[in-house]
């Protein structure tokens, strides 16, 4: 059965908080909120957390993974950004997109994209999220959590308590948590493709 963390909004529990970023640098494998839906997390070198996500999601190898960051420092670590990149990104974070750009070496391998060798990333503007985040010390590996038989991701904290509680290990609900998913931005190229056009403002990338 998966743990059950009731955490404040707008004053997140620093033990509870504690409590989940210590059970994922265990292995586990959470559902969280974000400001564009619930996202499922896990610690960046867990190939079980990731392969469950893909059992979860039905996803194949083609599925851009996104790494969710703290800070823009953080993100920088993951991906390279040239200057131009850099300020277009900086000035959209944090906030309801993720961005597909090339990948550094601290990426894994399992993470890439196997042809483009990129990589997701994003910086949640959510309290909650950002102080898993602050505690963890790293991005999550993370991917919306959609399920294969539905057309619209999961949003409610008990509902995902509910539907999912024998294939993850935890479920954070703070009550608060955007109904949309992120705009997809893809950098890789060089120029700004959108992919998806989901909470994020897409007007700055056109």
């Amino acid at each position: 059965m998966a743990k059950y963390f009731d955490v404040h909004p707008e004053n997140p529990q620093p033990r509870t908080i504690a409590s989940v970023a210590d059970s994922i640098r265990a292995g586990a494998l959470v559902a969280y909120p974000t400001d564009s839906c619930y996202a499922l997390g896990c610690q960046l070198g867990s190939k079980d957390g990731i392969n469950r996500i893909r059992t979860i999601r039905n996803l194949d190898d083609r599925h851009h993974f996104t790494l969710v960051c703290h800070d823009f420092a953080q993100l920088g670590q993951f991906v390279q950004l040239d200057n131009r990149v850099f300020r277009t990104i900086k000035a959209a974070t944090p906030g309801s997109y993720t961005f597909i750009l090339p990948a550094t070496k601290e990426v894994p391998r399992q993470l890439l994209h196997p042809k483009k060798k990129t990589v997701g990333v994003r910086i949640p503007d959510h309290v909650v999220a950002q102080a898993l985040l602050a505690q963890l010390g790293e991005p999550l590996v993370s991917s919306t959590l959609l399920l294969p038989d539905q057309e619209e991701p999961m949003t409610q904290g008990w509902e995902i308590k509910e539907r999912l509680d024998h294939v993850v290990d935890a479920v954070i609900d703070s009550g608060d948590c955007g109904t949309v998913p992120t705009t997809v931005v893809d950098f890789s190229g060089g120029e700004a493709e959108i992919v998806r056009r989901g909470a994020g403002d897409t007007e700055r990338f056109e």
